[in-house]
């Protein structure tokens, strides 16, 4: 059966984190589901299809890993690599204020996305299509007292998921099934919106000094029992269907008690995830105060005005003259 703990809220099925556990096996899990929040992050920007898919993907990632740490902060997950798609940034705060861009020379993914359709090999989530060779890093960056986590693997496998995996095996030896999907959905009155989901499930290794419930659950089993039922999860995992994932009639709470109530699921309070910029006026007056006025005037316009746009939420902050010598003013007094 499914349980509702920590003050649950079953009727939140969009824009929100989910955390859960496996009762039977002690496995912790998470699940993902992005609505109208990703929707407004994709269309901000006018990426081909399989480039906002592509990023839609790494926002639900993004949140999915986040939502397993414990910070205070910012948590980015930044892809470089040599393929049609150069960069691709997803970072959520520990408030679940969620941004993303992505860069991408549009010859090249023409170019491959024309290469690949006469082989007959779709582009649409292709990592080595798309990306080619990279890194895929992550960065907990809690403030300018405090040391800054980073995990980075290389680009090895089909998808963004396959990558993560990769990470978590080689790098925290910790068993994790992860699963994203981003597609364009058509709505019922007409017209398209984006949506994005993941699911995460791990075999966290046994803590040191005062085990949880999951630990507890997960040591009393015997080493042939919790290798059948890791086996078993993996299997029910990645038989979601993507459909599955991102289908608004279908609640995260339902997808969960369909792939896993013979083992018994709970799910615990879920946290609301949000598209919000964390750019401003005064950190542009800052970036701008720090350069040269000759610079400065180098970057102005036909207009005669300075304009910085954001590479996240595309927001534009435009200077006059009157403006670059306020901050002139203010950077001599």
């Amino acid at each position: 059966m499914t349980a509702y703990a920590g003050g649950g809220m079953p009727g939140m099925t969009d824009d929100m984190l989910l955390p859960f556990q496996i009762e039977s096996l002690g496995l912790r899990g998470r699940m993902v589901r992005l609505g109208a929040e990703v929707d407004a992050v994709l269309r901000r920007h006018d990426y081909p299809e399989p480039v906002a898919r592509m990023l839609g993907e790494a926002l639900a990632l993004a949140v999915l890993l986040a939502g397993a740490l414990k910070y205070d902060g910012v948590f980015t997950l930044q892809i470089q690599s040599d393929g049609p798609i150069s960069l691709l940034v997803a970072d959520v705060t520990s408030d679940g204020h969620l941004r993303g861009y992505a860069q991408f020379d549009a010859e090249r993914f023409a170019s491959a996305a024309a290469a690949r359709a006469q082989s007959g090999a779709g582009i649409e989530r292709s990592v080595p299509g798309l990306l080619g060779a990279g890194y895929l890093a992550f960065t907990v960056d809690q403030g300018a007292h405090t040391d800054r986590y980073q995990g980075i693997v290389e680009l090895t496998g089909a998808t963004l998921a396959d990558c993560a995996h990769t990470y978590f095996r080689d790098s925290e030896q910790i068993e994790t099934c992860l699963k994203t999907a981003c597609e364009r959905i058509a709505l019922p009155g007409g017209g398209s919106a984006w949506r994005a989901a993941g699911l995460m499930v791990q075999r966290m290794p046994a803590e040191g000094g005062s085990a949880s419930e999951a630990d507890r659950i997960w040591q009393s089993l015997t080493e042939d029992e919790a290798e059948d039922g890791w086996r078993r999860i993996v299997i029910l995992t990645s038989s979601a269907r993507n459909e599955e994932l991102l289908a608004p009639e279908l609640s995260p709470h339902e997808l969960l008690f369909r792939l896993f109530h013979e083992d018994g699921v709970r799910v615990f309070e879920p946290h609301a995830v949000t598209d919000r910029c964390r750019c401003s006026r005064e950190r542009v007056d800052a970036v701008l105060s720090a350069q040269p006025r000759a610079e400065l005037d180098d970057m102005k316009e036909p207009d005669g005005a300075v304009v910085v746009t954001c590479q996240f939420c595309n927001r534009a902050y435009r200077y006059d003259d009157s403006d670059l010598d306020a901050l002139a003013d203010a950077t001599r007094h």
